[in-house]
């Protein structure tokens, strides 16, 4: 039902903004634990959504590596740049002017204006200012039907709704970024939890390529395989402890990388949440627990990285671990009470 309600959303927004020059919305794509099939609960989930953007008409996106910003992982901005669009004049298309070579007062009385002048801090798409024109727009464009069952929620980085029908209601969250290159990697505009992050600093996420794995996972397991049971489970019972959700999602694509996927089976579900618990023990034990994405070898040919990604290092997501000796043995701590659960 989120799936349908995303194209009904971007194709209003394809509708109503196709004189104007906004970034122009791909087609939605559901990421996180709702989608990809271990959501640890079913009651309270929020659906996450991912809206690639593109550069509206004589426009260009261009990404540049924030390397001053005070924040985890890597942050980038996005460059906004107008492009000369005369070769359309002369070959009879006069449904924009260049923004480039025709004055600043023809423009304001015959064109909307560029991107630049609307959703920009500078040259720099901004986020915030993007995340407040996304849920205004919702309303505006969105048929009356939908108004009653709606209800938005504050968000200054992404557009937050609560939908209800009947007794029961849902929370979409839809976050957008631009894409690298032709990858699956993305600057989003997901925060990454830090108390201050400048409006103007987009976040690398790999929530895309996340995604793309489970998908690629669902086509060639058997139909039967409970892969995705084996990491809701722990999810579940990983409440309360130190071990974040991401850290167990990351053990599981590590195995399902690695063993075969015909064993993954309801019958063979027990044994395989031992091996996970023991891939975990293994990395509490090295003090290493490797990013699944970054610099992984053997992901799926269909998953695409940018070049400079498929090299680096992976990061080491239990490095905290290895740094603070006391964090080291609460997470030890933790194991035991997990693993006696």
């Amino acid at each position: 039902m989120v799936s349908l309600l995303m194209d009904d959303f971007t194709r209003a927004f394809g509708h109503g903004w196709s004189h104007h020059f906004y970034p122009v919305l791909q087609q939605a794509v559901g990421v996180d634990s709702a989608f990809e099939g271990w959501s640890p609960r079913a009651e309270g989930a929020v659906y996450r959504v991912f809206v690639p953007l593109s550069a509206p008409a004589g426009h260009a996106f261009h990404l540049e590596a924030d390397t001053g910003a005070k924040m985890p992982g890597r942050n980038f901005r996005v460059r906004v740049e107008v492009e000369c669009t005369c070769v359309r004049e002369r070959l009879g298309d006069t449904s924009m002017l260049c923004f480039l070579h025709h004055s600043k007062e023809e423009l304001s009385r015959k064109q909307e204006p560029s991107l630049l002048d609307t959703l920009c801090t500078g040259p720099y798409l901004d986020v915030e200012k993007t995340a407040r024109w996304l849920s205004g727009s919702v309303r505006l464009l969105w048929p009356q039907s939908y108004h009653r069952h709606l209800m938005l929620l504050p968000s200054s980085r992404s557009c937050k709704m609560q939908l209800s029908k009947g007794k029961e209601s849902f929370v979409v969250e839809v976050l957008f970024g631009v894409q690298q290159g032709n990858s699956d990697v993305f600057v989003s505009s997901q925060p990454t939890g830090v108390h201050f992050m400048p409006s103007t600093a987009w976040h690398e996420t790999y929530a895309m390529a996340e995604a793309n794995f489970f998908r690629h996972v669902a086509r060639q397991a058997p139909q039967d395989s409970w892969h995705c049971k084996c990491l809701q489970l722990l999810t579940c019972i990983a409440t309360g402890t130190g071990f974040s959700t991401y850290a167990l999602k990351t053990a599981v694509m590590h195995l399902l990388n690695t063993r075969p996927l015909s064993q993954w089976g309801r019958r063979d579900f027990l044994q395989r949440v031992v091996d996970i618990l023991h891939y975990l023990r293994c990395s509490l034990d090295k003090k290493s627990l490797k990013h699944f994405v970054l610099g992984n070898q053997r992901l799926p040919g269909e998953i695409r990285l940018p070049p400079d990604l498929q090299r680096v290092e992976p990061p080491n997501l239990f490095q905290q671990l290895a740094r603070d000796p006391d964090a080291h043995r609460e997470a030890i701590r933790d194991y035991i009470r997990l693993h006696h659960q």
